[in-house]
């Protein structure tokens, strides 16, 4: 019997299969009638979108401190929307009387993912990814105004990781300041990035990447928008070909590993785990 899990799923939609595209996991959940979590999950990954189509998702060297400050815009917005919404479990949640919601479907927004070469910005995407595939597949979708601290924790927590591991590696933070919950980099340790002094000059040089490859604005609006799931085809793992089952909503039930390049692409950088 064929089974399925919550690999990412690969956009391999006519000319944009090359890209390695790659979009969260809803599984059996294609809308939610939470507000909250569709309001985050849209903010999250039109950020992600911004920060993977830039250039330096393509190069090998330390990422440029324009994206650097994208990241820590997004994680700081996501935490601040998850703080400033989420209810404790002793608070009483605010219920409709009569009027319930309509549910409404998510929306994706197609990353560069599979073939990334920076492995630090594909290790961000995959992390921002799994937190977009928790938050659409939780039970909360089925709460129509409230998201509790319990879904902040778990979604959260993808988020806080990417923002320690860059202040950590890329900032040069301790490690025990960064781990703080509500540890921020400030405008001076942003203005103080400067990656020549602590990686190698090998670690600086690479290949420049064809201009052929890199799609404009207007290319991408169709991406950048998102796109509803019930209006996207059969989606495949990467890098096999479509699954031969699909759900109701016309979206495969796929599997596959998430951080794992395809077989015989030796250009392609996996991050460490």
């Amino acid at each position: 019997m064929a089974t399925s899990n919550d690999a990412f799923l690969w956009y391999n939609v006519g000319d944009w299969n090359r890209f390695g595209l790659a979009v969260p996991n809803w599984g059996s959940r294609k809308n939610s009638q939470n507000d909250t979590i569709r309001y985050l999950t849209d903010v999250i990954a039109r950020n992600l979108a911004g920060i993977m189509w830039h250039p330096d998702a393509k190069l090998r060297t330390p990422p440029s401190i324009n994206t650097l400050v994208r990241i820590h815009t997004l994680c700081t917005r996501a935490r601040s929307i998850m703080s400033g919404r989420a209810v404790a479990p002793g608070t009483l949640n605010m219920e409709p009387v009569h009027a319930l919601p309509a549910a409404e479907e998510f929306l994706v927004f197609p990353v560069p993912y599979f073939t990334v070469r920076n492995q630090w910005l594909k290790q961000y995407c995959g992390l921002t990814l799994l937190a977009l595939t928790e938050a659409m597949q939780h039970t909360e979708n089925s709460k129509p105004l409230e998201i509790s601290t319990v879904f902040a924790g778990q979604i959260g927590q993808y988020i806080q990781r990417i923002y320690r591991l860059m202040s950590v590696e890329l900032f040069k933070i301790p490690l025990e300041e960064a781990s703080k919950a509500d540890f921020t980099l400030s405008p001076e340790q942003l203005g103080s990035y400067d990656p020549t002094k602590w990686f190698t000059s090998t670690e600086m040089i690479d290949q420049s990447a064809s201009p052929e490859d890199q799609p404009t604005e207007d290319d991408l609006v169709v991406l950048t928008n998102g796109i509803a799931i019930s209006q996207l085809p059969l989606l495949s793992r990467w890098p096999s070909s479509p699954a031969s089952t699909s759900s109701s909503s016309g979206t495969a039930a796929v599997t596959g590993e998430s951080f794992v390049a395809a077989p015989g692409s030796a250009q392609i950088a996996t991050p460490s785990a």
